[in-house]
Order: C-alpha cells, then sequence, then structure tokens
C-alpha cells in the first residue's frame, strides 16, 4: 500500500466534498447550531451553579442564626446540600437535567435528591437537550453519512473504480485513504467544538478545583476522534458495498436509525425488565419495617434500648441513668442514628445495585454499538454519569450523618443528666456558638481514578472497535469488486 496514493485519494474526497456550495451552507448551519449550544450550555452552567452557591450560602446562614437550642432539635431542623455542576457540563449535560441537584438534611431520615429540572420542564424534554456532545454523537455522523454514502458507489456507477485500479491502485488504498478524507472532512466540524470547550475551561473553571478536568477532556477527545474514525470507516465500507449511492444512503440511515434510537432504547427496556426496581413506597417501608425490628430511639419503652439502657448502667456501676456521666438520651440518640443509617445503607445499596445492574445492559452494550460506547465515555468524563450522581448522595448522606451525630455529642456532652430530658428552658440548650463549629457541606467532584473504573469496558470497546474497523476495511477491500 503507497502512502501517496491513500493521500491522493484522502485529498480527492476532500475536494470532491468541499467543493459544493451546499457544503459551505450545511457547514454554517453547524457552525450556528455549535455556537447556539456554546452559549445555551455556559449560560444555563453559570446561572445554576450561582443559584446552587447562593442557596448553599443561606442554607448555612440559617443554620448558624439559630439562637441557644437543644442540639436534637437542631438535628431535626437540618439543612441542605447542593450538587455542584462540574465545567465539563458545559460540553455534554448526561443525566444533569434528570437528576436531582438538593437534598435536605436531617437526623433519621434519608431524603430523596429532589429538584432536578425534568421535574419542572414539559415532556420534550424526553426528546433530548441541544448540547455539544449531541452534535458530536448525532449529528455530526449523519453529516459524515450524508458527505460520503456516494464516495465509492459513485465512482463504481461511472466507471471511475475500474479506471482507478486499471492504473494500479489497490483497493486498500481506495478505502483507507477515502476514509482518512472523511475523517478530515468530520475535523471541521470537530475542532471548533473541542476549541469552545478549551477557551471554556480557561475563562470560566475553577482551576482550584482538583478533578482532572484537562485529564478528563483529553480522553473525551481521543475518545470522539475514534469514534469519528470508526464512522467513517464505517460510511465507506456500506458505500463500497453497495450496488449504487441510493442504496448506500438508505443503508446509513437505517444503520443510524439502529446505532442511535433502537438499540439504546431496547437496551434500557432490556435492563429495566431484567432488573425490575421496586417502588419508592415498597423500598421505605422495608426500611421502616425492619427499623421496627431493630428497635424506636424515641421510643422509651423499646425493648431494645431497654436492654441498651440496662448494660449501659452495669457498665458504669449505677442504677439510674440521671447517674451517668453523660446524657443518656443523647447517648441513645446517637445508637438509633447509627443503626437508621446503617439500614438505609444497606437497602440503598441493594436499590443502587439493581440501577448498577439496568445501567451495564447499556454500558456493555457499547461492545456492540459506537454511539452507545462514546455516550457512556463523555458522560463519565464529563461527571454528569450516573455513578458521578450517586458520588453526590454518598457525599450528602456522610455529611447528614456526621452532623446528626455532631449534635448527639452536644447533648451528651453539653445537656445535663441530672434533669429530665427535654428541650424547654434554658437548662436544656447549648449556645449558638456551637453551630458554627460544624463546617458545611462542600460537593466534591467525583475522583478521577473512580471515574476510570467506571469508564474502563467503555475505554475497551472503544478500542476494539478501532481494531474492528481496520478489519472490516481489510476485510472489504478483499471483497470489493470494481462493477
Amino acid at each position: 500500500m503507497k502512502w501517496a496514493n491513500v493521500k491522493l485519494f484522502a485529498l480527492n474526497l476532500w475536494h470532491n466534498a468541499t467543493t459544493p456550495k451546499t457544503f459551505y451552507l450545511l457547514y454554517t448551519i453547524f457552525i450556528l447550531l455549535t455556537a447556539y449550544a456554546a452559549v445555551s450550555s455556559i449560560q444555563n452552567h453559570i446561572i445554576q451553579n450561582d443559584i446552587r452557591k447562593d442557596h448553599q450560602v443561606k442554607a448555612r446562614q440559617s443554620w448558624e442564626a439559630n439562637p441557644d437550642k437543644h442540639p436534637h432539635r437542631m438535628a431535626h431542623f437540618g439543612t441542605f446540600a447542593f450538587r455542584i455542576n462540574s465545567i465539563l457540563g458545559i460540553f455534554d449535560y448526561g443525566l444533569e437535567s434528570f437528576t436531582g441537584n438538593t437534598v435536605f438534611l436531617e437526623a433519621h431520615r434519608q431524603n430523596s435528591v429532589n429538584f432536578s429540572e425534568a421535574t419542572f420542564s414539559t415532556g420534550t424534554l424526553r426528546f433530548g437537550e441541544l448540547s455539544l456532545a449531541l452534535l458530536l454523537q448525532l449529528v455530526l455522523p449523519l453529516i459524515l453519512f450524508f458527505i460520503g454514502f456516494s464516495s465509492v458507489a459513485a465512482d463504481r456507477q461511472n466507471g471511475t473504480l475500474k479506471i482507478l485500479l486499471s492504473q494500479g491502485a489497490t483497493w486498500k488504498e481506495i478505502l483507507f485513504g477515502k476514509s482518512i478524507g472523511l475523517l478530515g472532512i468530520s475535523l471541521l466540524f470537530y475542532i471548533p467544538i473541542f476549541l469552545i470547550v478549551t477557551i471554556t475551561f480557561l475563562v470560566f473553571g475553577d482551576q482550584a478545583v482538583k478533578d482532572f478536568r484537562w485529564t478528563r477532556l483529553l480522553i473525551i477527545g481521543l475518545g470522539y476522534l475514534a469514534f469519528l474514525f470508526v464512522v467513517s470507516a464505517l460510511t465507506i465500507i456500506v458505500s463500497t458495498s453497495s450496488s449504487n449511492p441510493k442504496n448506500a444512503l438508505l443503508r446509513l440511515l437505517g444503520i443510524w436509525l439502529l446505532l442511535v434510537v433502537l438499540l439504546p432504547k431496547s437496551a434500557q427496556a432490556m435492563g429495566n425488565y431484567w432488573f425490575p426496581t421496586p417502588s419508592k413506597l415498597a423500598f421505605q417501608s422495608a426500611i421502616e419495617k425492619e427499623a421496627i425490628q431493630k428497635g424506636d430511639s424515641h421510643n422509651p419503652d423499646d425493648p431494645h434500648y431497654n436492654k441498651l439502657r440496662d448494660s449501659v448502667l452495669t457498665a458504669h456501676n449505677v442504677s439510674e441513668v440521671t447517674d451517668l456521666p453523660f446524657n443518656y438520651s443523647g447517648f441513645v440518640m446517637r445508637e438509633g442514628e447509627k443503626i437508621t443509617s446503617n439500614l438505609y445503607k444497606k437497602h440503598h445499596a441493594n436499590l443502587i445495585n439493581i440501577y448498577r445492574n439496568q445501567n451495564d445492559v447499556t454500558r456493555f452494550s457499547s461492545f456492540i454499538n459506537p454511539f452507545t460506547a462514546i455516550k457512556q465515555l463523555s458522560m463519565i468524563m464529563a461527571g454528569t454519569d450516573f455513578s458521578s450522581y450517586i458520588d453526590f448522595q454518598y457525599q450528602a448522606d456522610t455529611y447528614r450523618y456526621q452532623l446528626a451525630q455532631a449534635m448527639n455529642e452536644l447533648q451528651m456532652e453539653y445537656i445535663s443528666p441530672k434533669k429530665k430530658s427535654g428541650s424547654e428552658g434554658k437548662t436544656h440548650v447549648v449556645g449558638h456558638e456551637h453551630w458554627e463549629e460544624f463546617s458545611d457541606f462542600s460537593h466534591k467532584p467525583m475522583t478521577f481514578s473512580n471515574s476510570i473504573k467506571e469508564a474502563f469496558p467503555i475505554l475497551t470497546s472503544m478500542i476494539l472497535w478501532i481494531i474492528i474497523a481496520f478489519g472490516l476495511l481489510l476485510f472489504t477491500s478483499k471483497k470489493a469488486r470494481a462493477i
């Protein structure tokens, strides 16, 4: 295979594709869509994060503004945790619009994350949002199909292929040259988007946040280059194996519908069928049922806590809880928080495993669908995937648990055990300065190591798709015919 001939075929496809005025009209429309998607995503990112940060500050101010109060009341007063969208969310929205961003944190309860954009939107959101990632994942492949569908089929129809082959050109040179040429065309559409994201990083990115954003961007960039090569190779292969340009176009459109619509929807449906999720009512009922069996920390006659009280009295060699060196009610609340939190974590882990199994059906379908592979890789590296959302839930619940236990520790230490437990009167409160001692919630992006772990199957599938694309080009070059 002579690389000079490969270069010649690549330049020939480039010239044929960029000469018609319709190409520049199409390119202008794509650039306008890119500009619109970039401006709207940047605005949405800035507005949403400003709102969340502002409400996080207000929640903290509300927490610190509480007067002297009983610590357990403060634990139930609670606070809020807000999820901050990563800077790469400008490029790929992922699940950001469908997962909540706010959770109320209080003692004894693990509340759900609420206020997703989907809850305030019309049904049109299910058709997707125009993002920079969407342009590369769905629109650009369709453009490449329209540009490259006739690249080989038309040459066969007008007899050009017979002349090229008779003059010493090989099928390998033709197919690889045209694939590289079509990939070069795709870079005209790809590079502006990549530059926009890079500039956005420099202008709006918080450099103090250690989230490996440049490494993530590099992986995303290489992933899309691999994806565009696969799409380009697929276009040339279908064009080569089709008898005429019309058949090639119809086949490519059918492939686009299959890979973009039918396979992803089928994978989701199969995941839901194979791993059904319990209803919210069933999930909460299961937790409450087991919590009742374990014991109710608010019930003074609960058998579990009666045994606990007897063991504590024996350990301290006293006969009454008022003789203990700490507030016994705070001790009970601390034990109750530990039990309910462990119960919730167990049931929540089971629920998350169901969701992960559902998502795994889609994730591993990337081995048969390159469109799914690039979508999954893009979301994971952008921090807008399901795992990043679960990571926020974990951070919020960890903070909630620490806050509740800190209030229980204050009760044990500062509320007198000599008096009947209660929160009425100044003898049953602690100073408001203690509210400031507990740090505010701050959402941290999912660690890069965990993101890579999530993306490993996807990266493997992308490498396999590159190998498959090369293999299919070689296989087609041996089977192709000039007539």
